[in-house]
């Protein structure tokens, strides 16, 4: 007979519930510090991230600039500037008396020499008046031997008492008063025989003829009224003027003596030689030159007034010149500026003082240095004190 074993039921110590308890704490407390330390690393990622944004959003916030350097202009060049040539003596030639322009005897282009005819004017009535002034003054003459007959004759018979005082006195007054009305007579004939003689035109100075505006037939009123009023133009062209209007950085050293060459377009490749003769000696306000005066030799007229001409000087330059880009300068109603970078990324605009335009650039007599970073293309809406990023840094000059 199979005898049934009965197995002993088992039994858990009594501390080992408090330790899987104790394990499930430890669990969960290392879960929530993971979730913790999750949470903590999400929110420093996503201020991170906040922070990149925001440094990200300042830098494009901040305009990015190129600059330039000025650069350094030599002290001893050819200075070049603009001119106009002016006739050295120019006059316009008027009529002193009325009638009509009977012939002209120069027309433009025409060299004259001083006294020399250049046209004749019909005057009928000053004609007229000058034969009626010689008979006036034939009557007065007349008038003056008869006076004068009368007062010796009344005197001698006044020695033999043979008439009054009374008498004598009249006769010798009227004789006073012939002698008055001669002269006036004579006066008045001069002045006829001078406005006759203005009926031929005479030129004043040697020079060309360089505009007629009269013809044949034409009414000619004296003076400088009414129409055909100027009748010729007449230039002295040798020598020739050349007026130029030098900077004020360059007045000291363009002086009376100081050779200068002259080019026009109309004849590439000559050059003509002059010399500072005379100068306005005070600068111009508004433009800030010194108006100068050449003089050049202009034997075979090769050169004609109111050409357009470069005037080539070569002078040593003590003072300090920069050049540069047009494009690096703001023009504003205050004057015009350059905007400088500084060593602290802000802008600074500075006022400048222009000197010669080169076309792409500008001579800066005054404003900037050389050091200084100038900001290409530079926004109108800049102002001083902007914070600016330099993205391309130009060699220095």
């Amino acid at each position: 007979m199979e005898q049934t074993v009965m197995e002993r039921p088992q039994f858990k110590s009594s501390d080992e519930q408090p330790r899987k308890k104790r394990g499930g704490y430890l669990a969960a407390i290392v879960f929530a510090i993971v979730l913790a330390i999750a949470a903590v690393i999400g929110i420093m990622s996503r201020l991170s991230d906040r922070r990149v944004l925001a440094k990200e959003t300042e830098q494009l916030a901040v305009p990015s600039v190129i600059v330039v350097h000025p650069k350094t202009e030599p002290t001893d060049q050819n200075m070049v500037l603009p001119s106009t040539l002016e006739a050295f003596t120019e006059s316009p030639i008027y009529a002193r008396t009325n009638g009509y322009l009977a012939k002209w005897y120069k027309d433009i282009g025409s060299r004259v020499r001083k006294g020399e005819l250049l046209a004749d004017i019909e005057t009928p009535e000053i004609d007229q008046e000058l034969m009626q002034a010689k008979a006036a003054r034939d009557q007065a003459e007349a008038q003056l031997n008869l006076a004068k007959s009368s007062a010796q004759r009344w005197e001698t018979l006044r020695k033999m008492d043979a008439v009054a005082q009374q008498e004598t006195d009249e006769r010798a007054s009227g004789y006073l008063q012939q002698q008055a009305n001669l002269a006036s007579s004579t006066a008045n004939l001069r002045r006829l025989e001078q406005l006759e003689s203005f009926k031929h035109i005479y030129a004043p100075f040697s020079g060309v003829i360089t505009r007629r505006n009269t013809d044949i037939g034409a009414l000619i009123n004296a003076g400088n009224s009414g129409t055909n009023q100027q009748l010729f133009n007449i230039a002295d062209i040798d020598p020739i003027r050349v007026y130029v209007d030098v900077p004020e950085l360059y007045a000291p050293v363009v002086h009376p003596g100081v050779l200068a060459k002259i080019e026009l377009a109309a004849l590439p490749g000559q050059l003509f030689a002059g010399k500072v003769v005379r100068s306005a000696d005070a600068i111009d306000p508004l433009t800030r030159t010194l108006r100068t005066e050449i003089d050049v030799p202009n034997p075979k007229g090769e050169l004609f007034p109111g050409s357009f001409a470069q005037v080539h000087f070569a002078v040593n330059v003590p003072t300090q010149r920069f050049s540069v880009p047009v494009n690096a300068l703001l023009f504003r109603a205050e004057g015009t500026r350059a905007a400088v970078v500084g060593s602290d990324n802000k802008v600074h605009l500075k006022p400048i003082v222009i000197g010669r335009d080169y076309g792409t650039e500008v001579e800066v007599l005054s404003g900037v240095e050389q050091n200084d970073a100038l900001i290409l293309n530079p926004s109108d809406s800049l102002e001083d004190g902007q914070p600016v990023q330099v993205a391309k840094q130009e060699g220095k000059s």
